[in-house]
């Protein structure tokens, strides 16, 4: 199983937390990171825009990817949140076989 680490963005802690919670919760992530304080500096509808951010990382796989979207979309306060998938290519066996482990239904989570 593909293995990605998914990079989302929030308006506040609360919300990042609300997202990783859910995302554990059903197995759509196996893990999520929630780094505050992050200042984001973006164009948004013709004008430059500063605001605080959190960010939000969760270790997820391939084939769970839609569904994650389709959760933090449906929770999200933005009306485009920032949800983007990395490919890991390599990393430490163990902690990659327990992600695919933790992730999806029984029927996915096998290792590779």
């Amino acid at each position: 199983m593909e293995i990605k680490i998914v990079y989302m963005t929030a308006g506040n802690m609360d919300e990042a937390l609300r997202i990783a919670k859910v995302l554990v919760q059903r197995r759509l992530a196996a893990c999520v990171n929630i780094i505050d304080g992050m200042r984001s500096v973006y164009e948004w509808e013709g004008t430059i825009q500063e605001e605080r951010e959190v960010v939000i990382i969760a270790k997820t796989h391939a084939d769970c990817l839609p569904e994650l979207e389709e959760a933090v979309k449906s929770m999200h306060s933005y009306d485009c949140p920032c949800i983007v998938g990395v490919d890991v290519s390599g990393g430490n066996n163990a902690f990659l076989d327990w992600v695919r482990e933790q992730v999806g239904p029984a029927s996915l989570r096998t290792a590779d």
